[in-house]
């Protein structure tokens, strides 16, 4: 079953990017970066390997997966900085996001200031929920959008590095790597739906620990 939602999931981000393009790289990243549980570690590997392809350029690429990060990241901010605390801490469930996640982050935040925003992008799970608290800290938006494309950029360029050098060796029969491929495909697979698995059932733990209290 998780397979099968895993290889939905995969042809939904693909057909989006062949379709759209880099708007389709802004589009998907943009979902993420809304909370959404849509993995960027599927969509920015899959826009490399269109790199290697020739349809796109590296740093286009990467432009393009921050902007979304950016337009994503707004629409959360705005949430937090429009209902604060308590409209995140009741609406939050449904995109997955406990109290518990929301306590860590608010806490380092408070913590670091603004540059949290920064490095919590460059973060797995933390990068999609990390825009809640500085708008509910009410960040200056300007700044905001810095750090945010500061902290996007650099991890959007690693994951299409990655696909675009998978790319290379991917019709290469002569290279000890095209097995390897395989392998470190099925890998992968494996080990996101893992992590989606264990995402979901962590958090719906919480939630249904926190309604028995």
């Amino acid at each position: 079953m998780t397979e099968r939602i895993l290889a939905l999931l995969v042809q939904f981000v693909t057909h989006v990017i062949e379709a759209g393009g880099y708007a389709g790289i802004v589009a998907l990243m943009g979902i993420e970066s809304a909370c959404i549980p849509l993995p960027s570690e599927i969509i920015m590997p899959f826009a490399g390997y269109l790199v290697w392809k020739g349809t796109f350029t590296l740093l286009a690429v990467a432009t393009a997966g921050a902007i979304g990060c950016n337009l994503g990241s707004l629409v959360a901010y705005w949430i937090g900085a429009l209902g604060g605390r308590p409209l995140v801490e009741r609406y939050g469930r449904w995109v997955l996001m406990s109290q518990h996640d929301l306590d860590r982050m608010t806490h380092y935040f408070d913590k670091y200031g603004s540059i949290t925003v920064l490095v919590g992008r460059l973060l797995p799970v933390v990068r999609t929920f990390v825009a809640f608290p500085a708008g509910i800290a009410r960040m200056g938006q300007l700044r905001f959008h810095i750090y945010t494309f500061m902290g996007s950029w650099p991890w959007c360029l690693g994951l299409a590095y990655a696909g675009m050098k998978l790319g290379e060796k991917w019709n290469d029969p002569n290279s000890s790597f095209h097995e390897q491929f395989h392998r470190f495909h099925t890998v992968i697979e494996i080990l996101v739906a893992l992590g989606i698995v264990w995402f979901v059932w962590s958090h719906l733990r919480r939630r249904s620990q926190a309604d028995t209290i």
